[in-house]
């Protein structure tokens, strides 16, 4: 015998259907919402984590540069001995020796860190005091390669000088170039147009002349004006 539902039983049951639906929905949906807000916590602790590890490390490094900048600002010339804090050496050799040893500490373990790029930045200079230009070249290069864009220029400015000091002046000459059009804040074009025309002041007097005059009409309030001044007057014939 065929079992008769009625009306009023069909109806319950869709009602129960559709509220098993519905429960099941808000249960996937709780889940769903819960799997997130997890993944989002993570995230937060994560991004703690690393912003409290990234302060600790730049608060040592910026501590190791500080020491390291008393050596390298040492004063030549015998210890004060009533004086524990007083850093003097006896040759500039060694002062640079010293210094260059603590950039190197500081640079390589918070590479990372803007201490520790600036603190590559002074070992290259210590690394051109001390004529071992190649080794000066290579922390120059890994400076001018990376993300900030002012200690690059400042980097590229000090590798453009080693060239020049050391006799490659295609490369000199290139690097001046490219350094006036990057207008840059700590490397302003002034300087860098009359360090080229000092440079090619013997080599090249004609163009040495012309960006002599450029920097005086470009930036006639300039401290680099009495440069250029002086300049014009190596290039002059002599009567």
């Amino acid at each position: 015998m065929t079992e008769h539902i009625s009306r009023k039983e069909l109806k319950q049951d869709k009602i129960r259907e559709s509220f098993e639906h519905g429960a099941e929905a808000v249960y996937s949906h709780s889940r769903l919402a819960g799997i997130l807000v997890a993944i989002a916590l993570i995230g937060v602790v994560a991004y703690a984590g690393w912003k409290f590890y990234s302060d600790r490390q730049t608060l040592q490094a910026s501590v190791a540069l500080d020491d390291a900048m008393k050596t390298y600002s040492g004063r030549i010339g015998l210890p004060n001995a009533s004086d524990p804090t007083d850093i003097a050496f006896s040759t500039e050799q060694a002062r640079s020796e010293a210094a260059l040893q603590k950039f190197i500490v500081v640079a390589d373990k918070y590479p990372r860190t803007n201490p520790g790029k600036l603190a590559r930045y002074y070992q290259a200079l210590e690394l051109e005091d001390l004529e071992r230009h190649n080794q000066a070249l290579e922390a120059l290069k890994t400076l001018s390669a990376g993300g900030d864009k002012e200690l690059a220029a400042m980097a590229q400015y000090q590798m453009a000088n080693v060239y020049a000091r050391t006799g490659k002046t295609d490369d000199a000459v290139k690097l001046y170039r490219a350094l006036a059009d990057q207008r840059s804040v700590f490397v302003p074009r002034q300087l860098v147009l009359v360090e080229l025309a000092d440079f090619l002041r013997q080599s090249n007097p004609a163009e040495a002349a012309s960006l002599y005059q450029q920097i005086k009409k470009e930036f006639p309030d300039s401290t680099v004006v009495d440069r250029a001044d002086r300049g014009l007057g190596m290039i002059a014939p002599k009567s």
